[in-house]
């Protein structure tokens, strides 16, 4: 599919992506999907992430050939220092970016096009809606790539239009109901709609994308049709939606060993192959939350006293973001022996598919919810802040396959260790670990069968590639 005959150039995409582990992943998974489906696709994004990822994946400027396609990488000089604070400025990077990333996101399009390469559909996550300007006003089809829940986007959705009232300075403590969708606590709502939210540029960011919600001709979400059905079948009466995900299942590219983290993986399968069947918790809380010292120690102990064996991802200190560095309790490693393994960074994909793995301890980022729930993995709750409080309600109170840790910065406590404790034994042992883990499975099911040839996610990627073949015709 997509080329004619063998001299005939592949149709190209440009995929453009916010510089955050969280939105590289899921365009990059989408990215390799089209390309097996003989696409050619350039994945951009700015060169202080680009330099971070060819080296901790070894990526070359050759295009590498997935699948009928190709994908290859090309980054823009954002303008600033690679070691810049600014770039971890969010306040102050993303006027910049949006400023210089149109100019040089245009001035790729038209050197493709002079090389007899020529883009055909521009492809963004969210976070950077300007990118379906640039699209515009070239004439170029685009599209988006939704990186959380159904759920979520029909928050932002009805936020936008002022569709339903939301917590406000009178009101901070108000309660949402949306159509086809569970009560919403306040603090269940995306934090970046309270009016306490320290991120309001990222608030603003985000519904960026509804202001520009006209421009792209399908949005393209990382979730599938049977996870969400009511919700999903209500938001795509309003605008042009496609469920493609799990994006990280794809009985096709998974050989493929294009990746996009930041920081190297280490190897930790050897660890995990040596201990018993659904008997670890595996802690993680993504690239971008940091927990305050205090909760790094009761984590710790409340692990220690439930004697359970763990794999914890401790990210790399990262100062120049100006975050005080944690460390594990004097002696935590000693007393934890060969049932505990720290790392800095884990292949997630791998070690949620793990048979040793138990449950998860996550910030229920809407990345790490997809992946667990499509591992047929357990949850325990620890949202942070922006959609994973939502996430963390669906998790325990919809899909009934998490125990809640904790509700968030809005709950403004640190979790002491026995809680810890009680939480994971009840997620590793007991009527309640089972009952998480069977619903956990089902989902693993239905999504297999979402990305399975004929399956929903399935006929809906390969409906948007036969869309973008005709446009391009």
């Amino acid at each position: 599919m997509g080329r004619n005959s063998a001299c005939e150039p592949l149709i190209h995409l440009l995929l453009v992506s916010f510089p955050g582990q969280g939105h590289v992943n899921p365009l990059l998974r989408l990215g390799k999907h089209l390309a097996s489906k003989g696409l050619l696709v350039t994945f951009s994004a700015p060169e202080f992430i680009g330099k971070d990822m060819r080296k901790a994946n070894k990526i070359t400027d050759e295009p590498t050939p997935v699948g009928d396609g190709m994908i290859r990488f090309e980054f823009f000089d954002d303008g600033l220092a690679d070691d810049d604070p600014t770039h971890h400025d969010i306040d102050t990077y993303l006027p910049i970016l949006e400023l210089v990333g149109k100019e040089k996101i245009l001035s790729m399009i038209n050197k493709h096009a002079d090389k007899g390469g020529p883009i055909s559909c521009l492809i963004n996550n969210p976070f950077i809606p300007w990118v379906s300007d640039v699209a515009e006003s070239v004439g170029i089809p685009s599209a988006m790539l939704w990186v959380q829940s159904c759920a979520s986007f029909a928050v932002y959705y009805h936020y936008y239009h002022n569709l339903v009232p939301f917590p406000s300075d009178n009101e901070p403590e108000i309660d949402v109901q949306l159509p086809c969708m569970p009560l919403l606590k306040y603090d269940e709502v995306p934090s970046f709609l309270h009016p306490t939210t320290p991120y309001t540029i990222l608030k603003k960011a985000i519904l960026g994308q509804y202001k520009n919600l006209s421009k792209p001709f399908c949005i393209l979400m990382d979730t599938f049709q049977e996870l969400e059905e009511e919700i999903i079948d209500y938001m795509s009466k309003i605008c042009p939606i496609k469920t493609v995900g799990p994006l990280f299942k794809d009985p096709k590219t998974s050989i493929l060993n294009v990746r996009g983290d930041f920081v190297a993986v280490d190897n930790c399968i050897d660890w995990l192959d040596s201990k018993p069947p659904s008997s670890v918790v595996y802690i993680s809380f993504g690239s971008v939350v940091n927990l305050k010292q205090e909760q790094i120690d009761e984590i710790a102990y409340g692990i220690l006293n439930s004697e359970v064996p763990f794999l914890w991802v401790m990210k790399p200190h990262r100062e120049k973001l100006g975050l005080p560095g944690v460390a594990l309790p004097e002696k935590f490693l000693e007393k934890a022996g060969d049932k505990g393994k720290i790392v800095q960074w884990s292949p997630q994909e791998q070690v949620l598919n793990h048979p040793s793995v138990a449950c998860f301890v996550s910030h229920c980022g809407w990345n790490s919810t997809m992946e667990a729930l499509t591992s047929g993995v357990p949850v325990v709750a620890f949202p942070q802040w922006g959609d994973q409080v939502t996430d963390a309600k669906y998790l325990v109170d919809v899909f009934k396959v998490g125990i809640r840790m904790c509700r968030g910065d809005a709950d403004n406590r640190i979790i002491p260790r026995d809680e810890v404790e009680k939480c994971l034994r009840e997620a590793t042992s007991g009527s309640t670990a089972e009952e998480i883990k069977i619903n956990a499975l089902k989902y693993k099911k239905a999504a297999e069968a979402a990305v399975e040839a004929g399956g929903s996610s399935d006929k809906n990627m390969q409906d948007f590639v036969d869309e973008i073949i005709r446009m391009h015709g």
